[in-house]
């Protein structure tokens, strides 16, 4: 709890099962050529024997995945704010530097990040959560970090150096015991307009012997927020799902925000299933999001942005009619 208006800082300390804890750092250069996704974070398993640090580097153009694993021991975090180390790598809010080999691949990354977009924290609602980061005990919790910065810096792996200055780069996390069940994820920052960034979940969410569908949209424009959530009294009007596409409209008292997203072809990751990295999620970052976003009036409604997303993440895990079950529990 001392954590808790401090989100994107570990929340785990003194967890010693079933439990996990990974951040997300995707970044994109210049020209969009190279994408890549960097996940640190901690694995606790009820068998300690399992219980590891990782750092995740997801190649999502060339579909390629690497996993470094280390002790717990090679995993340090500060007790208040977001600065951590994983072996020889560094991660904070502002920088990341890699540092990592494991005999056959060889990764390193020198980044800054700057004109950083947090989600807003306040007392009552402490961030992507609102009050539901005071619940204890959920399955998951989340936290959008950076909804869009700029990049100053390179990667380089087994001797291929990139420069990612002027790249744009977005920031999550997710700590709890598992990933849920059933859930939708999108998120992409990559729009012809500037100042324009797009994260949203659709989830299963465990509660008190039943579940419900929780949901949580966020639409960064033009240095404002706004947030459609279960927490905000947003609802959902339209969901599905087919092979080739995913449509949800949501609306609240004031806006409609109209998603239509191109699912494209992805990479198998590890994901935490009580606390242990046994799951599997297919995730793209190759994938176009679609964004329409009106302002509601007595005549109908209003234009305000409409643009597609490119380099867009993109998630489906379970079942759509689950899914829909739980907007009715």
């Amino acid at each position: 709890m001392s954590n808790i208006l401090r989100p994107e800082a570990f929340q785990g300390r003194g967890r010693k099962e079933n439990y996990f804890e990974g951040w997300y750092f995707k970044s994109v250069d210049r020209d969009e050529k190279t994408a890549y996704a960097v996940i640190p974070g901690i694995s606790i398993s009820k068998d300690a024997s399992k219980s590891h640090a990782f750092i995740i580097l997801v190649d999502a153009r060339n579909q390629k995945m690497y996993y470094f694993k280390y002790s717990c021991a090679d995993f340090w975090v500060d007790k208040k704010r977001f600065e951590m180390k994983i072996g020889r790598s560094y991660f904070s809010l502002n920088r990341v530097q890699l540092d990592m080999e494991d005999g056959i691949n060889r990764i390193r990354a020198e980044l800054k990040f700057k004109n950083i977009h947090p989600w807003p924290v306040t007392l009552f609602s402490p961030g992507t959560m609102g009050w539901y980061a005071y619940v204890p005990m959920m399955e998951c919790y989340h936290a959008t970090v950076s909804f869009d910065h700029d990049i100053e810096g390179y990667f380089e792996v087994n001797g291929a150096k990139t420069d990612f200055t002027l790249g744009k780069g977005y920031i999550e996390k997710d700590w709890g015991r598992s990933m849920p069940s059933s859930w939708i994820w999108m998120q992409t920052n990559h729009f012809d307009e500037d100042e324009a960034s797009l994260f949203g979940s659709v989830a299963k969410i465990p509660w008190l012997g039943s579940y419900f569908t929780g949901y949580i949209f966020g639409f960064y424009y033009k240095k404002k927020i706004y947030r459609f959530a279960t927490y905000t009294g947003a609802r959902v009007d339209r969901l599905s799902v087919s092979d080739d596409r995913i449509d949800i409209l949501i609306e609240d008292k004031r806006h409609y925000l109209e998603i239509s997203a191109d699912r494209a072809s992805g990479i198998d990751l590890p994901a935490p299933k009580l606390g242990e990295m046994t799951a599997k999620v297919n995730e793209s970052l190759k994938s176009k999001i679609r964004v329409s976003f009106y302002k509601k009036t007595k005549q109908g409604r209003d234009i305000i942005f409409s643009g597609e997303g490119r380099n867009a993440g993109l998630e489906f895990v379970g079942n759509i009619k689950e899914l829909l079950r739980g907007f009715n529990k």
